[in-house]
């Protein structure tokens, strides 16, 4: 890991929580539960490389592995996804200021109040409208579809360069509207998603290269977890067990995410992409064999059907975003 004088901040951020987390642990007595809980922090290793390197926070690795390899609630999920990314996602957004990289910064902006405005208001009305069924197969439908939308137009994806131009109004409205609307539904209910919706505006409508896009998610979702933790500890509202899962995971997410956003500068995102996308293609098997028991021809068919309304959106804002710029590269004359 190449740092210099810019990334001073980043070092005293690590210097910070590895301090507060080690005196954690021994004050409280909670080594026994580290070590207790170290296959969750073997499991966000992968998480946290995720979380620094694709527009997938580290709680897409660690929602399944909670849920369907360990067989823990839903909720609990998407309590531990808030949680680990409030580290890690912060950890690797902070390198990213530090490094200077191209961020979205009107869209983002722009989001970040609609994050604020959405992420307490979906907590307290929409997440406890949702059962424990209806997360997972929710999650495993929004995240399938990002993973057959990838496989299908990798090529094109990873070829953009810059961003087709449009004006600051459609980056405030869309920003807003992405932060309030993704943080009021998918994210409250899942602890994700957020960073994959602004993502997929940009590269599916503004067709914006990966180096601009990616970093631009992670900022995001690092805002929208500490937002999202902040509210359930608020709120009074944490899942049993978020906090020993978190514990034993947060010293490996802290570094695990920049690292990831290192790795991928140097060998490119497309095979991370790639690799990632296979992945939530069979987590959404996997989800369905895990559950054939509660299963029932009525939310099989509602689950099928969210996956094709997820890919008919991002297909509809694929043509949108193919259209305007063409627009912008064969201007109509006179104008």
């Amino acid at each position: 890991m190449r740092l210099n004088q810019s990334h001073l901040p980043f070092i005293v951020w690590l210097a910070c929580f590895y301090t507060g987390w080690i005196i954690l642990v021994i004050a409280g007595d909670h080594l026994q539960t580290v070590l207790t809980h170290w296959p969750m922090a073997i499991a966000m290793a992968a998480g946290s490389y995720v979380a620094g390197s694709t527009p997938m926070g580290g709680g897409t690795v660690g929602f399944p592995v909670l849920v369907l390899l360990m067989d823990l609630p839903a909720t609990l999920g998407r309590d531990f996804s808030f949680a680990i990314q409030a580290v890690g996602m912060t950890s690797a957004s902070i390198y990213i200021l530090c490094s200077r990289t191209e961020l979205e910064w009107p869209m983002l902006r722009a989001a970040l109040p609609g994050v604020l405005l959405g992420t307490p208001l979906g907590i307290l009305f929409v997440a406890p409208l949702a059962t424990d069924l209806f997360i997972k197969l929710l999650f495993a439908a929004m995240w399938c579809s990002f993973g057959l939308l990838h496989l299908r137009r990798i090529n094109e994806i990873s070829s953009y360069v810059g961003m087709t131009p449009h004006d600051a109004s459609f980056d405030y409205k869309v920003g807003f509207i992405v932060g309030l609307f993704g943080s009021l539904t998918i994210a409250s209910i899942t602890g994700v998603g957020i960073d994959m919706m602004i993502y997929m505006v940009l590269v599916l409508w503004c067709h914006a290269d990966l180096k601009i896009a990616i970093p631009t998610s992670v900022v995001l979702m690092a805002f929208t977890s500490l937002v999202g933790i902040a509210a359930k500890l608020l709120f009074g509202t944490v899942e049993p067990g978020t906090f020993e899962n978190w514990l034993a995971a947060a010293p490996v997410v802290a570094i695990g995410a920049p690292f990831g956003a290192i790795v991928v500068s140097k060998v490119g995102r497309r095979p991370t992409l790639i690799l990632v996308s296979v992945l939530c293609v069979l987590q959404f098997f996997w989800t369905l064999v895990h559950e054939k028991q509660s299963l029932t021809a009525w939310n099989l068919s509602a689950t099928l059907l969210g996956l094709v309304l997820f890919l008919l959106v991002f297909q509809e804002m694929y043509r949108h975003g193919y259209r305007l710029a063409r627009r912008k590269q064969n201007p109509p004359a006179g104008s």
